[in-house]
Order: C-alpha cells, then structure tokens, then sequence
C-alpha cells in the first residue's frame, strides 16, 4: 500500500513538474518573439506621398518624351 502511495506521489509531482517546464517554455518562447519583433514594428508608415508624386512626375515625363 505504501508502494503505490509513492507511485502515485511521484507520478503527481511529475505531472507538476511537466506543467511548470510547458508553462516556463512558453513564457520564454513569448519573450523571445517579443524580442525578436523589429523596432519599427509599432511606428507608423512613412507618407508615400513623395513616392506617388515622383512616379506621376516620371509618367509625365515620358508621355511628352
């Protein structure tokens, strides 16, 4: 009887354990990704206004070429 109070002892804190390694897994694997996301990830698109007028500037060029 005390046998199998210990396997199931062990068995329960192995199953404990498993969970606490997956859960600090995780939490890792979440900072790491919140690492590796690049700096500009959050800043606003530059205006592409400049860009849009450069290529009507440069369609208009050409049609009278």
């Amino acid at each position: 009887m005390i046998a199998i109070l210990q396997f199931v002892t062990l068995a329960i804190a192995t199953l404990l354990a498993a969970a606490a390694a997956a859960a600090v897994h995780w939490l890792l694997l979440q900072a790491t990704f919140l690492l590796m996301r690049p700096a500009t990830a959050h800043r606003i698109a530059p205006r592409t206004e400049l860009a849009r007028g450069t290529a009507a500037l440069a369609r208009a060029y050409t049609a009278h070429r």
